[in-house]
């Protein structure tokens, strides 16, 4: 089943989970956790999400390069200036439980602008 959702004013969290249940399959009535499920999400206005002043500015994302003192941190501000539908499919990424189906659930995943 193709559900498609409009991201135009809606919060990060919220919209996040929401597609996280439906790639899971839970709101089928077919559900089991064992299987990968058959719905695929498709997001529109993802550049219209709302992004509160104090998300923008006090969430983080970190990267360590390896060395030590290579620790490079990125705010929300700049990582949804450049790219918001990374934004989204890493929340997503991050609400799906971490195991074999996980890459098969994203594929389902399509965000526009």
């Amino acid at each position: 089943m193709e559900h498609e959702i409009d991201a135009k004013g809606k919060r990060l969290g919220r919209i996040a989970s929401e597609i996280a249940g439906i790639l899971q399959g839970k709101h089928s009535t077919a559900y089991e956790p064992r299987l990968e499920g058959n719905d695929r999400v498709r997001v529109k206005n993802i550049d219209k999400l709302a992004l509160s002043e104090r998300k923008q500015t006090g969430k983080f994302y970190y990267r360590h390069t390896g060395p030590l003192g290579h620790l490079k941190v990125r705010s929300l501000k700049d990582v949804y200036a450049k790219n918001p539908a990374w934004v989204l499919r890493n929340a997503v990424r991050l609400m799906l439980p971490k195991n074999k189906l996980l890459a098969r659930r994203m594929k389902r995943l399509t965000i526009t602008s």
